[in-house]
């Protein structure tokens, strides 16, 4: 689809242009339909079929009118994709015709077949009923492509027995549990007005871009998203020129495409740059709404890959797509607001300000040291295990960065020095007098840090780029609920106290708290040696792999939590432990299986032909007395390697089979870790190695050059 000229339609004039969004309710809903709807989206009400009749009536109409023919309920099952089954507005009317309808009831549930989405074991295979139901935090939109428009309605997935099937429905019982306990504690400090509190969310997308061309001739690129093979150029990204670089005019076109289809969708992309590895890029759009914001960055990593090939390239995603340079995550940028206004994480400039700021970034820094396991847990990935750890991510220790001036505050209290002043000047007493003005930028940014304070917000920098953000956010939003609600619970007894008293229970909080907690802040570089053994004196976890991560969400503690706030059941969080484990296992099971058809299929016959070919050239050089000592060498090389890789072959191809006859979820996960990608590395090594003494004419692969400076 062609770009839009912005000097002939401004992007205000269509931005959003393609969202059912609030101001768009605003301006074709009855005034007293859409007041209702609103009350729906803040909780207040369940929505009635009265309602959704109408709403279904007025959408369809805007829907018509764009030439959208089809609707789908647009849901977010556990396979960490996107979902959609399409439905026409035809209705026959019986006489030869059809007339376009949409009821309230089509609206607000669907029933699509359950049957063959992940579930863990919370149903069997046959049991196919599954219901889709209306998310009205979330607004409806329309896909277009050039066959047709379709209307997207953004909702949640659950089974026949009313269990969660999707990341949506966890997402937004967490918000709601956060949500009732902030409240509690906002109560206690004395805020009567606030109604709701909500997270809002600014995940900056990461990822590559390659040409067609090549992607096309790389079944590992195609069939698992990252290279299995690959030995690095001449240059990589160490000479730092990529980063923030001029941005090519292939590129630039692709990223004026994005945004046009994105802010058409009312997701508001605001950054774009080159990022650190030759042909990797980032997108990042405005906070929103957690659970509008987990819609829009699925539909981010869906308009990245469409949009890609329209343009003859593809978008890569995977966390490592490329082995020894910088791989890709997602910056999950999370904050904590109310209804009328307030951000929760913004340090104000006056003594109830500063309480409340206080102890909401203490409940983060308790949540975070208490669940470090679970938060692991939440971005534990087959390909993030290939970048937790590496020089451009944060390492797998769980810790929080708060930088020179906020740590500073914080231990002052935690020593009990609240009635002094910091270095930085200001009294410090909760309740009596302000802290020091902190600026926005109240520190510098620390990009080895996993969970680093930027000012108003905490930046998650562990998420996958290939990741959904549901998890990560439904996680951690739990997390800081149980921690609020215990504050909670200690406020309230002071209710009716004098200020004085719960101004003192206040500090003690914090006090002890931070004091208890504080192992986990940390300010300095992450990537170090130091800092891995400063971790393990101080008691923090090092999990590097996901099979280990995830076994936290089978243990009493994470199930309690979870079953206490009604995120999930202790079946749901049973079921998804086998689903995740599953997943990691089918995912080194694919990339094993690609390991093995390249290596005997392409790169055996390439390499060994090669090898062949240089050893007659070298006997016909010895035979007229012009002997090559290199060429012999060469070739020798050649066969050695060619016989290693034969041998390694073999070795990975009976560790797949004994991880695929293994039957106990959890054992073969461990196997495909332990064994498989081990036996993985080492025909790689042997691939790799050959691919530098091959000629580039009879090497089989597009290589790192191509695929990383080629666009």
């Amino acid at each position: 689809m062609s770009t839009i000229d912005f000097t002939e339609t401004p992007v205000a004039d269509f931005f959003g242009s393609n969202s059912f969004s609030n101001a768009v309710m605003k301006e074709r809903l009855p005034k007293n339909i859409y007041q209702e709807l609103l009350a729906v989206q803040a909780g207040e009400k369940e929505l009635s079929l009265a309602v959704a009749e109408v709403v279904a009536a007025v959408m369809r109409d805007w829907a018509i009118s764009k030439g959208a023919s089809h609707y789908t309920h647009w849901f977010q099952p556990l396979t960490g994709l996107t979902a959609e089954k399409h439905d026409s507005f035809i209705a026959p009317t019986g006489d030869g015709k059809v007339i376009m309808e949409f009821s309230g009831k089509e609206l607000v549930k669907g029933e699509p077949d359950a049957s063959s989405f992940p579930s863990g074991g919370l149903r069997a295979t046959f049991e196919a009923r599954g219901y889709t139901a209306w998310d009205v935090t979330s607004p409806a939109f329309l896909k277009q492509d050039p066959t047709g428009t379709t209307l997207c309605i953004p909702t949640a997935f659950i089974s026949y027995y009313g269990q969660a099937l999707d990341k949506k429905v966890p997402l937004l019982k967490s918000v709601d549990a956060l949500s009732t306990q902030a409240l509690r504690v906002l109560r206690a400090l004395g805020n009567e007005t606030s109604k709701r509190v909500f997270t809002t969310v600014g995940p900056e997308q990461e990822y590559f871009l390659v040409d067609k061309e090549f992607y096309d001739r790389r079944p590992d690129l195609m069939l698992t998203g990252r290279t299995v093979f690959g030995a690095l150029p001449a240059k990589g990204q160490e000479m730092e020129d990529h980063y923030f670089g001029a941005i090519k005019e292939r590129v630039a076109g692709f990223m004026r495409e994005l945004n046009t289809e994105l802010w058409k969708v009312g997701i508001p992309a605001k950054t774009q740059h080159n990022e650190v590895a030759p042909n990797q890029f980032e997108v990042a759009p405005v906070f929103q709404n957690s659970t509008a914001a987990v819609d829009a960055n699925q539909l981010v990593m869906e308009t990245i890959r469409t949009v890609a090939r329209r343009r003859g390239m593809e978008g890569l995603l995977h966390e490592k797509p490329f082995a020894g340079v910088n791989g890709s995550g997602k910056h999950n940028n999370w904050s904590m607001a109310t209804d009328d206004g307030i951000n929760l994480f913004d340090p104000g400039e006056n003594p109830q300000a500063n309480a409340r700021f206080l102890l909401f970034a203490t409940a983060v820094v308790e949540a975070v040291d208490r669940y470090a396991l679970l938060i692991r847990s939440s971005v534990a990935t087959s390909g993030n295990d290939h970048r937790l750890g590496a020089n451009e991510a944060p390492p797998a220790i769980v810790s929080i960065f708060f930088g020179g001036p906020l740590t500073e505050i914080f231990d002052h209290i935690a020593e009990g020095k609240g009635n002094g002043k910091t270095e930085s000047g200001g009294h410090i007493k909760i309740g009596v007098t302000s802290l020091p003005v902190l600026p926005k930028d109240v520190s510098d940014r620390n990009r080895t840090s996993p969970f680093a304070f930027t000012g108003n917000k905490f930046e998650f920098r562990m998420v996958g780029s290939s990741q959904s953000i549901a998890t990560p956010n439904t996680y951690l939003n739990a997390a800081v609920a149980q921690v609020l609600k215990e504050y909670a619970d200690r406020l309230e007894s002071f209710k009716g106290s004098p200020a004085s008293d719960r101004n003192g229970a206040i500090q003690e909080i914090i006090k002890e708290s931070y004091a208890k907690h504080k192992r986990v802040i940390f300010n300095g570089n992450g990537y170090t040696d130091e800092w891995v053994r400063e971790a393990e004196r101080r008691g923090l976890p090092n999990i590097k792999n996901a099979v280990d991560a995830l076994s936290v969400l089978t243990r009493s503690e994470t199930i309690s939590l979870f079953e206490s706030h009604g995120v999930f059941t202790r079946e749901e969080s049973e079921s998804r432990y086998h689903i995740y484990l599953e997943k990691y296992s089918k995912q080194i099971n694919i990339e094993a299986g690609v390991t093995l058809e390249l290596a005997r299929r392409s790169v055996f016959p390439a390499a060994s032909g090669f090898g062949a070919k240089l050893a007659r050239d070298a006997a016909a050089l010895a035979a007229i007395g012009a002997v090559s000592s290199a060429q012999e060498k060469r070739a020798q090389r050649v066969a050695e390697l060619c016989s290693e890789l034969f041998e390694e072959t073999a070795k990975l191809e009976t560790a797949l089979g004994e991880a695929q006859d293994t039957a106990d979820v959890q054992t073969q996960a461990k196997a495909y870790f332990e064994r498989v990608r081990p036996a993985m590395d080492s025909v790689r090594a042997r691939v790799d190695a050959l691919e530098k003494l091959v000629s580039k004419e009879a090497w089989p692969l597009p290589g790192y050059e191509e695929l990383l400076f080629k666009l």
